[in-house]
């Protein structure tokens, strides 16, 4: 039997948490103000496709493929990433509320936050090269033998994470929150003086 395969399709103000989006491929469509809470996505493919607005909380994520997928101003909390296919895993978020979401052991190089915020968001052993964080708030988010070479956190802020633990070679902080690589050392610093 063929899995269904959608192309070139808008899904606007949906509500699939109550009617479920059918189960298949979809390729370069647009998800706009749609309801996924608590939806199960588990071994759908989104390739080249776009989610703006959308409520994701809490979606089932088992198997999912998101190859090249952009998220913009979308709810997504608590989403396992860690659960999807992670063959061609490409996607970037902006404005995009990620509180709770796992990331563990994703290869993630390259990935875009932009203006996100990420409370206890989880990248243990994820592989973030060249990621960039822009004006994204990182509160809480665990970085534990990340690779973080070449990641951009010049504009991130309320990190804190112990450079020892992680690669950083090439790594871009600005002057104002390096702080956060010193918390974990419990020493003082009067930003004041």
């Amino acid at each position: 039997m063929n899995s269904l395969y959608i192309s070139e399709q808008n899904f606007n103000h949906i509500a699939f948490s109550e009617s479920p989006l059918q189960s298949g491929e979809y390729e370069n469509c647009i998800f706009k103000n749609c309801n996924f809470e608590y939806a199960d996505l588990s071994g759908f493919k989104f390739n080249d496709c776009g989610f703006t607005d959308c409520n994701l909380t809490m979606v089932k994520l088992n198997s999912t493929a998101f190859r090249d997928v952009s998220f913009k101003d979308s709810k997504m909390l608590g989403l396992a990433f860690d659960s999807c296919n992670d063959f061609g895993l490409s996607f970037k978020f902006e404005n995009c509320i990620l509180n709770n979401s796992i990331f563990y052991k994703l290869s993630l190089r390259k990935t875009v936050f932009k203006d996100c915020i990420l409370h206890e968001a989880d990248f243990s052993e994820t592989d973030l090269r060249n990621a960039t964080f822009l004006n994204s708030d990182l509160s809480g988010a665990t970085f534990d033998r990340t690779n973080l070479e070449q990641a951009d956190f010049r504009t991130a802020y309320n990190f804190a994470f112990n450079p020892e633990n992680n690669k950083m070679k090439g790594a871009k902080f600005s002057a104002s929150n390096l702080s956060g690589l010193l918390l974990h050392h419990n020493i003082i610093i009067d930003k004041n003086a």
